[in-house]
């Protein structure tokens, strides 16, 4: 077996290979950039190796720093993990030069299914079914349109090396091909190094299904089922789950087998994953293969388990498969939420900076979390914004959405936003709840923008009676008796009365009394509680000031609690308003302002592209919300963006 193992990669994914490695009494190397000196994947490894500055195209994409790296340690073999160079044949290649081995597919197979042009003319000569499309590289925006005319709307603007949702969009009508054209070269050519674009059919409302695969390359092929991708945002996978809720035993077989099929055809050698747009009739047609080991790989090795990093590792070193298809059997129900620093309530826009407060849920046989971050770490905008995969494990899928649901309101982060508000916001919809997903799930539910009129709306009694426990526990010492008033920001006034009962309090709110269990101590961040001896809780607990903030299933209210001649009083106060920024763009999120389209006293229409910011890869388009005349540009190409710096101002 390999004596050293270097991981070419970061985050969550370095410290899930090196978790998996140090088992297996294998030595690790870590590698970092300047802006990960501190990462848990650094402190984690057995060996660390600074690799460059802090933007991946000077560290964690140079290919001889990092073979530099195994060589200074003596590394034996490189895991790439997924992103970065995992897909990159020149780097397989690099290595077997190197005499390092690579935990992957060979150089041969990256090429085959890396260009996704090519892929799908492999796949069709293989005998799988494929998406209707135009099968070469596209080389301007004007050939662009026509061939999307010449296909049919909706059509699907790709780039071959496109991943994670990276260099995609999709054209609905000829007037947005141009755009979408400019906007994923741009994207594939920072994130990838390779600007070609391709076209193909968009199949609406279809289901992403995927199915993973093993091979030892000495003819030795295996399929671990299948995976549930559908709920997506801009193409990146957001849940994700095994099995399908789905698939029938009969299309599950045939995914199977055109998936083996394949990996067959294209000589493939560790774990891949070939990845299937099913129509609401079971239709499949092939999309990709991901030739490395996929994000969502927890799923697949909750309801198996089978250790896919191990796999690949031994497959590596040149061990046959000791697995055969009809050993494998599924188990349960595993879903998966990607952990991310954005804001939901902006339009998901990436959040950067430092949590300056991390508490994952405890893991056990029902919740895992593969996490990069620690308290006091910073995400930073050179790098994807995901803190982590939170992943429930039920016997059914119903007790996994139920275990899902209870660790979301148990992972405490303060420092940057976080999407846990619309991940739970997902996990209570009716739609996702009976399994009626597809990829537009998103667009169809939130379009309009998600907001808390989306969350399921908790009887608003629960946040007043946790409330005034916490009070009463924080200040029992100097409790001055009397009505108190419950005071909720932006919200209503509720009365009540609170006393000490046979196991807790009683909470009496007009003609409701409410029962509160709860071992809950003054600073401690997660309030659980019994509500009228029901199954426990978690409330999320802060202060603001005065203020109680508090956070379940995804909502939030910030309560006040004052006696009742003193709420009186403070209905006196007087309130001050917001200054008003409407007449500015303002940036909604840090990062690089990558054009101005208008100048001073251009009029614009609605609709009409006042600026692009680019953050963590990702191109932003910001448009006018009305008619308007500029009035002064305040900032201008190339410059660095806070969030909610003024960018122009209208008259």
């Amino acid at each position: 077996m390999f004596a050293k193992i270097l991981i070419a990669n970061r985050g969550e994914i370095a410290c899930r290979v090196i978790a998996t490695a140090q088992e297996m009494g294998i030595k690790t190397v870590a590698v970092y950039s300047k802006a990960d000196e501190r990462a848990p994947h650094v402190a984690m490894a057995d060996e660390a190796v600074m690799i460059g500055p802090s933007p991946s195209s000077e560290s964690y994409l140079v290919i001889d720093n990092i073979i530099d790296a195994a060589r200074r340690t003596g590394a034996d073999a490189i895991h790439p993990g997924y992103g970065f160079l995992s897909e990159n044949a020149a780097f397989a290649e690099a290595l077997a030069m190197a005499g390092v081995a690579f935990i992957g597919p060979g150089a041969d197979a990256i090429k085959a299914m890396g260009d996704k042009i090519e892929s799908k003319k492999l796949a069709s000569a293989a005998g799988v079914s494929t998406i209707p499309g135009w099968p070469d590289v596209i080389a301007d925006a004007e050939e662009a349109v026509r061939i999307a005319g010449d296909i049919g709307y909706p059509v699907m603007v790709k780039a071959s090396a496109g991943g994670g949702g990276k260099g995609m969009r999709v054209a609905f009508k000829e007037d947005e091909v141009e755009e979408c054209f400019v906007s994923a070269s741009n994207e594939a050519r920072s994130s990838f190094g390779d600007d070609r674009i391709f076209i193909e059919k968009f199949i609406e409302n279809p289901r992403h299904i995927e199915i993973q695969v093993l091979a030892d390359g000495q003819g030795g092929i295996v399929h671990l089922g299948e995976r549930e991708c559908s709920i997506q945002r801009r193409h990146q996978k957001v849940i994700e789950e095994a099995p399908s809720p789905f698939l029938d035993p009969k299309t599950r077989v045939a995914m199977g087998a055109q998936a083996i099929k394949l990996a067959r055809a294209v000589g493939y050698k560790s774990a891949g994953t070939v990845e299937f747009v099913v129509d609401r009739d079971q239709n499949f047609y092939f999309l990709e293969m991901n030739t490395r080991l996929q994000v969502e790989h927890p799923v697949t090795e909750q309801v198996t388990g089978i250790d896919l990093v191990e796999q690949m590792i031994r497959i590596a070193y040149g061990e046959t498969l000791d697995l055969r298809q009809e050993d494998i059997s599924f188990n349960g129900w595993a879903i998966e939420a990607r952990i991310y620093a954005e804001d939901p309530f902006r339009n998901f826009l990436p959040s950067i900076g430092r949590l300056t407060r991390y508490l994952p849920p405890e893991s056990s046989p029902n919740i895992r979390v593969d996490s990069g971050v620690v308290e006091g770490g910073e995400i930073s905008m050179f790098y994807d914004p995901m803190i982590a995969k939170l992943v429930a494990t039920g016997e059914t899928r119903d007790v996994a959405i139920s275990y899902m649901r209870d660790a979301l309101d148990a992972y405490y982060i303060r420092g940057v936003s976080h999407n846990i508000p619309f991940l739970n916001a997902v996990m209570t919809h009716p739609r996702f709840i009976s399994g009626d997903l597809t990829t537009a799930f998103i667009d169809e539910t939130y379009g309009d923008g998600f907001s808390l009129a989306h969350m399921a709306q908790d009887d608003p009694t629960t946040f007043v009676a946790v409330a005034a426990v916490a009070r009463d526990i924080g200040e029992r010492r100097q409790s001055d008796g009397g009505t108190y008033v419950a005071i909720i920001r932006d919200g209503a006034e509720t009365l009540y009365e609170i006393s000490k009962s046979e196991k807790g309090w009683s909470v009496q709110i007009g003609e409701t009394v409410v029962q509160v269990e709860t071992d809950w101590r003054p600073g401690e961040p997660l309030c659980w509680a019994r509500i009228d001896g029901g199954a426990a809780i978690c409330v999320q607990v802060d202060r603001d000031g005065e203020w109680l903030r508090l956070g379940h299933a995804g909502r939030q209210a910030d309560i006040l609690i004052l006696l009742e001649n003193v709420a009186a009083l403070n209905r006196l106060m007087p309130h001050k308003e917001p200054p008003d920024m409407s007449r500015f763009l303002l940036s909604p999120m840090p990062g690089l302002l990558v054009q101005i389209a208008v100048a001073e006293g251009d009029a614009v229409k609605a609709g009409e592209t006042l600026a692009v910011v680019e953050a963590m890869k990702m191109e932003n388009v910001l448009r006018a919300e009305h008619d308007g005349v500029v009035k002064s540009l305040h900032a201008g190409n190339g410059d660095s963006l806070k969030v909610d710096q003024q960018i122009l101002e209208f008259e």
